[in-house]
């Protein structure tokens, strides 16, 4: 597991307590990818309700809380594939 990913693991895990209704999955370009449901966070490549993919920047932007995730999808720095009601849950869980 690269650096990147272990580091975002663990700062997602901080956020989220008690898992997720839902599944979701991050994509880190280049990276990999971590996985959000009801079992918690963790590093993986599963299918998702949605998927979010964005550069390692852009990630750790959002989960140090200095971007946004609504205005990251609205300049074109985090793409939303699937359930785009869970993304916007998704923004609360992870402010």
């Amino acid at each position: 597991m690269s650096d990147v990913i272990e580091a975002a693991v663990a700062a997602m895990a901080k956020k989220v307590t008690g898992g997720f209704d839902g599944s979701a999955k991050f994509v880190i370009s280049g990276e990999g990818a971590i996985m959000l449901d009801g079992d918690g966070v963790r590093a993986a490549d599963e299918p998702a309700d949605v998927t979010l993919t964005a550069d390692a920047d852009t990630f750790r932007a959002i989960l140090e809380g200095d971007l946004n995730p609504t205005l990251a999808f609205m300049t074109g720095k985090l793409s939303v594939d699937g359930d785009m009601g869970m993304a916007m849950r998704l923004g609360s869980v992870l402010a």
